[in-house]
C-alpha cells in the first residue's frame, strides 16, 4: 500500500507534461495501456512510455481499467485553457469526474490509482488537479496522500510571469553543475505606489494568504452530487464568518496604510475605479491573466461555452429575493411553503451552495458576481479572452475589487444578523458568574510589554514540481511576507467559585477609525478580528494563563502551509499522516498579527473567559489530528464545529445597550491598550534552505 501511496503522490508533478512521461525524483515511469492514453497519443504514446520506461529507475504498474469512463462533460475541456470551478459548466464537468473517482470502492487504491492514471492523462490538467485534490481529501483510504501545494504545483497563479524565463535558466546552469540560487520576486512587481491600492499588495498577493483561500474552498466546495462532500457541519455559517474576518482583517490593513475602509460593490451598474494588473501569466493556457482597467462596468454575461448566462437584472432579484427573506425571516421553499432563516442556511443560499432550499428562486448571487467580474473585459466571448483573477478560488484575493464584493456579501450578512429573527445577547449570555479578569498583558522579547512587533521576511518555496523543464532538480523563488516576532498572553483570573472550565476567546481591533475618532460599537464590533479560542481549567481562587501566539487555534504554522511533499512519509500505519490533507486549510501565522505602522498603531485587545457549559460540544469519535487544526475557519476534520455559540461570538450581533467597547465589559472579560509597531526591516527566514 505504501508504493502505492507514493505513486498517487506522483500524479500532482509536473501536471502540464504528459503522463507518460518521467515522474518524480525517482524517475518514476506508469507502465500505460491503450486504454489510459487520450486521443492524441493513440498511435505513439506506448511508444513513447516504452522508450522512458528502459531509462526508468522505477516502473509503476497499473491495473486495467474495469470501465473506461466516458467522461462526457470533463473531455470538452480543452487541455490549454484554465479551470474554474466558479463557473457552471465546469462545475458539471468537476461533478463528474469527482464521481468516478469515488466510486471505486474503499481499499481498492490500485484499481483507484489506474483510474486516476486515466483522468490524468485525458483531462484538462487545472480540471484534473481539482477533482483529484477533491477525491483525495474526501476518501477515506487516500487521507495520508498529501495534496501537493497548489502554488507548487500551479505556479503560474502565483508568482510574476518572470520568474517562469529566470527558471528555466537556473535550472539549465544548475545542471552543468553551477548552485541552484534562489529567484528573487520584487515586492512591487504589480504596481507602483502611484496606486494607492497597491500599499496592500503586500496583502493581497501575499502566497500563504492566498493558498488559504484556495484551501478552504477545498475543504468546503459549494458543489457535488456527493452531498456528504458539501454538507459538513454549519457549512453555511463558516461562509460567512470566514470572509467577515477576511474583511474585517483587510480593513484593519488599510487603516494601517493610511486608507478608509473599504466601500461595498452595492450598486451593480456603477463603474469600478479601481484597476488590477495581475503579472501573471497561465502556464496551462499560454496566455497571461486578463487585466481590469479602471472604471469598468458590469455588464450581462453570456457565454455559452462556460455554461454562462447571467444578467444583471438576475443579481437584483437574486439579492432582492434574500433581502426580503432576511426581512421576513423565512425562506421560500419550491412547493410555497417557508422554512426559518438562520445564519447556516443564509450561506448556503448566498454562496449557493448544493445546500440551498431553492437554487431556482435565490440564485447564484455570490460566485455569480465574480463571474461577471471575471468577465467583464469580454463578456460574450467575442474575442476568445479567459476570465480574468476574480473567477479563480487560488487568485481573487489579489484583485481590490474581491474586498469591495465580499464587503457587499457581509453587509448582507450583518442585515440578518441585525434583523428582528437575531435578538442581541442578554447579559447572562455574555457573563460568567464568579469568573472576573484582574488583569491581561502581551509579553514579547522583543518588545515592551503590550506592545506587538512586526517585520518583512524572505522565504524560499521550490515550485520545480509545476515547471515543465527536462532538468530536475528544486526551483526556489524567494518572497518577501510580514511576519511578526512571537509573543504570548498573560492573563490573570481570579475564580470565587468552584474548579471549572472556560473557554478563552481573544480578539484585537484598531483603537480608531479612519478619522482617527474612538469607535462608536455599532462600528467597531465588525472590526474585531479572531486572535485565538481556547479551553482552559480554572482552579478555585487566582489563576494565571498563558498561551503563546503559535498556539492560535486560527494559523497553521509556515510549513503546513508551504508544506513539501518530499520529506512526508507514506506509511498507512502512521495514523499522524491521517487527514494531513485537512490540515493544509488555516490561515498563515506570518499574517496572524496586522501590519501596523513604524510610529506605532494603537489597538484594543479583548479578552472573554466565556461559560463553558454554554459553549461546550459533544463531539463524534473521529480521533484528533497530531498537525495543526486551525479549527476557526476551517472547522474540524469529520467533527462538530468545537464550539456551541454562534461563529464570532460575542461581537457577532449588535447591542442595543453600549455605545463603546469599554461599556460592553463585564468582570469575566478585559479589554486593554496595545501597540503595533512595523520594523521596517527585512531579515531572511532562518528556515531557507538555498540559506
Amino acid at each position: 500500500m505504501a508504493n502505492v501511496v507514493e505513486s498517487l503522490k506522483l500524479l500532482f508533478d509536473r501536471p502540464n507534461e504528459p503522463v507518460f512521461s518521467p515522474k518524480g525524483e525517482e524517475n518514476a515511469v506508469f507502465q500505460l495501456s491503450e486504454t489510459h492514453l487520450s486521443d492524441n497519443y493513440q498511435n505513439n504514446g506506448i511508444e513513447i512510455n516504452n522508450r522512458f520506461g528502459e531509462k526508468a529507475d522505477m516502473l509503476i504498474p497499473l491495473n486495467k481499467l474495469k470501465k473506461i469512463p466516458k467522461f462526457t462533460k470533463a473531455k470538452k475541456l480543452p487541455l490549454d485553457v484554465d479551470f474554474s470551478i466558479l463557473l457552471p459548466a465546469h462545475r458539471e464537468m468537476a461533478d463528474e469526474v469527482v464521481d468516478e473517482l469515488l466510486a471505486v470502492p474503499e481499499g481498492q487504491l490500485q484499481d483507484f490509482l489506474s483510474l486516476c492514471v486515466y483522468a490524468r492523462a485525458n483531462l484538462n490538467p487545472q480540471l484534473f488537479n481539482y477533482c483529484y485534490s477533491v477525491a483525495l481529501m474526501h476518501r477515506k483510504d487516500t487521507q495520508n496522500v498529501p495534496i501537493q501545494n497548489f502554488a507548487e504545483t500551479f505556479p503560474s497563479k502565483f508568482v510574476d510571469s518572470q520568474v517562469f524565463a529566470q527558471a528555466r535558466e537556473t535550472a539549465a546552469v544548475a545542471a552543468a553543475g553551477a548552485p541552484r540560487t534562489p529567484i528573487i520576486i520584487p515586492r512591487d512587481f504589480t504596481a507602483t505606489d502611484l496606486d494607492v491600492e497597491h500599499r496592500l499588495a503586500y496583502w493581497r498577493e501575499d502566497i500563504g494568504i492566498n493558498l488559504h483561500h484556495w484551501h478552504w474552498h477545498l475543504v468546503y466546495p459549494f458543489t457535488s452530487n456527493q452531498r456528504r462532500i458539501v454538507a459538513k457541519d454549519r457549512r453555511g455559517e463558516l461562509f460567512y464568518y470566514m470572509h467577515q474576518q477576511m474583511i474585517a482583517r483587510y480593513n484593519g490593513e488599510r487603516l494601517n496604510n493610511a486608507l478608509p475602509r473599504v466601500k461595498k460593490f452595492s450598486n451593480f451598474t456603477e463603474p469600478i475605479p479601481e484597476a488590477y494588473y495581475p503579472k501573471l501569466d497561465s502556464l496551462t493556457s499560454s496566455r497571461g491573466w486578463p487585466p481590469r482597467q479602471a472604471n469598468m462596468t458590469w455588464s450581462d454575461v453570456d457565454r455559452p461555452v462556460d455554461g454562462l448566462k447571467v444578467t444583471i437584472a438576475d443579481m437584483n432579484r437574486w439579492r432582492r429575493n434574500i433581502e426580503d427573506a432576511i426581512s421576513s425571516g423565512f425562506v421560500k421553499l419550491p412547493d410555497g411553503s417557508q422554512q426559518p432563516l438562520d445564519i447556516d442556511l443564509l450561506g448556503n443560499i448566498f454562496e449557493s451552495s448544493i445546500l440551498s432550499p431553492n437554487r431556482e428562486f435565490y440564485g447564484d448571487l455570490h460566485n455569480q458576481g465574480h463571474n461577471i467580474t471575471g468577465y467583464m473585459h469580454d463578456p460574450t466571448n467575442r474575442y476568445l479572452e479567459s476570465f480574468n483573477v476574480m473567477a479563480d478560488e487560488a487568485t481573487n484575493m489579489r484583485d481590490p475589487i474581491f474586498y469591495r464584493w465580499h464587503a457587499f456579501v457581509d453587509d448582507i450578512f450583518h442585515k440578518f444578523k441585525e434583523s428582528a429573527a437575531v435578538r442581541p445577547y442578554t447579559q447572562s449570555e455574555l457573563e460568567n458568574p464568579g469568573v472576573q479578569i484582574s488583569s491581561v498583558r502581551i509579553e514579547s522579547s522583543a518588545g515592551q510589554p503590550n506592545t506587538l512587533n512586526t517585520f518583512w521576511m524572505m522565504s524560499d518555496v521550490d515550485l520545480s514540481r509545476g515547471l515543465d523543464f527536462s532538468n530536475r532538480g528544486p526551483v526556489y523563488v524567494r518572497f518577501t511576507h510580514l511576519n511578526h516576532r512571537p509573543f504570548q498572553y498573560v492573563i490573570d483570573v481570579n475564580n470565587t467559585g468552584s474548579a471549572r472550565r472556560a473557554t478563552c476567546r481573544i480578539f484585537l481591533a484598531p483603537k480608531f477609525d479612519e478619522r482617527n475618532i474612538p469607535w462608536e460599537f455599532a462600528d467597531q464590533r465588525k472590526m474585531f478580528i479572531e486572535m485565538d479560542r481556547f479551553i482552559v481549567p480554572l482552579n478555585a481562587g487566582n489563576n494565571k494563563i498563558t498561551r503563546m501566539s503559535t498556539e492560535s487555534v486560527l494559523t497553521i504554522p509556515f510549513e503546513q502551509t508551504f508544506r513539501d511533499l518530499s520529506i512526508q512519509g507514506s506509511d498507512p500505519r502512521r495514523t499522524d499522516l491521517a487527514g494531513f490533507n485537512f490540515c493544509g486549510c488555516g490561515w498563515p501565522q506570518h499574517m496572524l498579527v496586522p501590519r501596523g505602522t513604524e510610529a506605532g498603531a494603537q489597538y484594543e485587545l479583548f479578552v472573554m473567559l466565556s461559560n463553558y457549559e454554554l459553549d461546550r460540544i459533544e463531539q463524534t469519535s473521529s480521533p484528533a489530528l497530531s498537525c495543526v487544526e486551525a479549527s476557526s475557519f476551517c472547522g474540524l476534520k469529520d467533527r462538530l464545529y468545537p464550539d456551541k455559540r454562534a461563529m464570532g461570538y460575542p461581537f457577532d450581533r449588535p447591542s442595543t445597550s453600549v455605545r463603546s467597547a469599554r461599556d460592553f465589559i463585564l468582570p469575566n472579560m478585559s479589554l486593554i491598550d496595545v501597540t503595533i509597531r512595523l520594523q521596517n526591516v527585512t531579515e531572511p527566514n532562518p528556515r531557507n534552505p538555498m540559506q
